[in-house]
């Protein structure tokens, strides 16, 4: 399995500082400050993914992913560009990169981008903020995290890819006991077996060729606070056992050491399998699946959550007009259209994906349906567009929050990111009666 990032840039302080996000996060890498020695880098090893600046001392970033494409070394690319040379970043998406990645750079977005766009057994603790919801399925979702959250039932989310499993399982340790302490996540669907063991539970130095030193596990990363097991449905059979045998015994050794060590996390889990048919088909162990799903949370998809699309869509694009500069204020009609139409297969993070690129695409402040890559020809009925609006408006934001808050002002503002005393205005503004 391929866990190599190439990583091409010519500021020394930057590139060691990414080297060792990257090395902690349990990806090898290698490194270059100039385009001749990235193309022989390129050549000579079997490379996970490129993370290039655009501006090199010889050669530049955009003239390496011309390369690469001529060659057809198939190795997704990701320009690193500042909000000064952000046209480079458009141009480089147009020739075939991945993504773009602003400067500065930050740990939580490199960790996040790397582990959108490859598929790799890497832990990580990450802060993913939490969408705000409206819909009543997603409110039905949020109102049962926050419940079980309370308690240390292991949960498992189910949903389709994208629906948004793993902001459930950071919501559930955020209103938990656990909040101060990690918040730890592994892919377990593509663990290779030589390497589950020491994943899950590390490994000290000669236990195995390449264990030049002591290796924490996912365990002891999350000791106190939480544990995300992503794609259990596709854990393999080795892992099952494993992981199995430590929830019995709440105990567990490290790789090639006798110290038993005990278990401390609360185990939350997520996959898109329908369980009971891996169950009967012999591919996933019923015993672990008892010990995983104490409590079942199902995440709706986003065509099932209509009144999200506008809200969620407008939010991204703050988020990304914002990262990287652009001046945009919303999307024309057109694309709210489209919009809504769409069949979102990819969910929420199809959603944000094409919203992403749309500000990054966009040639004037409105964002259109060729912007998001839409087809505008299919129009959903008017009354249907503005009976989802009137759904996320203001005056309905602000009397969820207050409900959700029991009618406590000061905490309600702090949600909505506002003073007191703007929210005693409004509330006045829109009649909606509330307590201290």
């Amino acid at each position: 399995m391929k866990n190599k990032i190439l990583l091409v840039e010519d500021n020394l302080i930057l590139s060691n500082m990414i080297q060792k996000w990257l090395l902690k996060a349990g990806y090898e890498v290698l490194t270059a400050s100039e385009e001749p020695t990235a193309r022989r880098l390129m050549k000579k090893h079997e490379i996970a993914l490129v993370l290039s600046d655009v501006r090199l001392p010889e050669g530049n970033g955009i003239s390496l992913l011309e390369w690469s494409v001529q060659q057809n070394l198939n190795m997704p690319f990701v320009v690193m560009t500042g909000y000064a040379s952000i046209s480079d970043a458009v141009h480089a998406i147009k020739l075939g990169a991945k993504d773009y990645l602003p400067k500065p750079v930050y740990e939580d977005a490199l960790l996040g981008l790397l582990h959108e766009h490859l598929n790799l057994p890497v832990s990580r603790e990450r802060n993913i903020p939490l969408l705000e919801r409206y819909s009543p399925a997603a409110r039905q979702v949020d109102q049962l995290a926050r419940r079980v959250a309370t308690s240390d039932l292991p949960v498992m989310i189910l949903g389709a890819n994208g629906c948004g499993k793993e902001s459930v399982a950071q919501s559930i340790h955020r209103h938990s006991r656990r909040k101060d302490k990690p918040f730890v996540a592994i892919n377990c669907g593509c663990l290779p077996k030589d390497l589950i063991a020491s994943e899950l539970f590390g490994h000290v130095q000669g236990a195995f060729t390449g264990a030049v030193k002591d290796k924490e596990g996912c365990f002891a990363v999350a000791y106190g606070g939480t544990l995300f097991l992503d794609e259990i449905g596709n854990m393999s059979h080795e892992m099952q056992v494993a992981l199995l045998r430590a929830l019995q015994e709440k105990t567990y050794s490290p790789v090639g050491s006798q110290k038993v060590c005990p278990t401390n996390v609360r185990i939350l889990s997520a996959t898109n399998e329908d369980m009971e048919k891996a169950i009967r088909e012999g591919r996933f162990r019923e015993d672990l699946y008892h010990r995983l799903a104490g409590v079942e949370i199902h995440c709706p998809a986003l065509t099932e959550c209509p009144e999200d699309i506008l809200p969620l869509a407008e939010h991204f694009r703050e988020l990304y007009s914002k990262e990287i500069k652009a001046e945009t204020c919303g999307f024309t009609e057109e694309a709210q259209a489209a919009l809504l139409s769409h069949t979102w297969s990819g969910n929420v993070r199809e959603l944000e994906n094409r919203v992403k690129r749309a500000v990054l695409f966009a040639d004037n402040p409105l964002i259109t349906a060729v912007n998001l890559g839409l087809d505008c020809t299919t129009r959903p009925a008017k009354n249907h567009i503005c009976r989802i609006q009137a759904r996320h408006n203001e005056k309905e934001r602000i009397l969820y929050v207050l409900k959700e808050n029991g009618g406590n002002i000061t905490h309600a503002a702090e949600q909505l990111k506002i003073s007191r005393q703007t929210l005693h205005k409004k509330i006045n503004q829109y009649g909606l009666g509330s307590k201290e």
